[in-house]
């Protein structure tokens, strides 16, 4: 009974931490991420796919307006996992952090500070108290220096950089498909029929493209540009993943 009491302090307190060196609410902050629905980044040689599962509820809801691809600067796009509020927050932060490098040094950020920029906010939120941690992860993928590079944030505010990677719900089965197929010299059209193929493998319905937003930053054009959903159509019928109209 005693131990219950003790685990509970520590769940209540973000500031401290268990005997065995954890932040329960950090912890918990990773199963929001788990629970949100998946989103998925492959980074190709010229450039990155950034593809989600939108998962609308009802057939009233308009699709637009659930947003979980979002344009951070011109040549970087961000996927989410997770609170989508907690999520607009973050996107928020980055789009200014973006405009203030704009502005104080007449170039555009490079995807690497942007994304240790977010996760240092991120941080500050698991060692304050009266605050909670963000219940989201992002991917944020983009060109550095024409270079596209690929990054995922984590509710501790650890940054990882990916090849390719899954997050949000069915992550471990995404991941292990993504880690049979990807290959380095992929183009930017394989990496997204990579990234329908890997989410089509947890659902065996297929995909629709109302239930699918994706985006690409390719190194031509550098330019984040989401795709309609005509186009996101013939993407699943050249991956063979349409789902079969009822």
């Amino acid at each position: 009974m005693q131990g219950q009491q003790q685990q509970q302090a520590y769940d209540r307190g973000i500031t401290t931490f268990s005997p065995d060196g954890r932040l329960y609410q950090v912890e918990y902050a990773r199963e929001a991420v788990k629970r949100g629905t998946a989103s998925i980044g492959v980074r190709a040689r010229d450039g990155v796919a950034l593809l989600v599962d939108k998962r609308i509820r009802s057939p009233l809801m308009e699709q637009s307006s659930v947003e979980k691809l979002h344009k951070a600067d011109d040549h970087v796009g961000v996927a989410s996992a997770g609170h989508v509020a907690d999520a607009r927050r973050l996107i928020d932060f980055a789009r200014r952090d973006a405009q203030v490098n704009r502005l104080r040094y007449e170039e555009p950020i490079g995807v690497e500070a942007l994304t240790k920029d977010v996760t240092d906010h991120i941080q500050q939120f698991t060692q304050i108290g009266g605050a909670r941690p963000f219940g989201v992860a992002l991917l944020i993928g983009g060109l550095e220096n024409g270079e596209p590079r690929l990054y995922e944030t984590d509710p501790s505010g650890t940054p990882y950089e990916w090849k390719a990677i899954a997050i949000g719900s069915e992550r471990s089965d995404i991941q292990a498909y993504l880690e049979d197929h990807y290959d380095e010299d992929q183009t930017i059209d394989e990496a997204v029929a990579l990234a329908l193929r890997a989410l089509a493998s947890v659902h065996d319905e297929g995909l629709t493209p109302k239930r699918i937003a994706a985006a690409t930053v390719d190194a031509e054009s550098e330019q984040y540009i989401q795709l309609t959903d005509d186009e996101v159509e013939e993407y699943l019928v050249d991956a063979d993943v349409l789902a079969d109209e009822e």
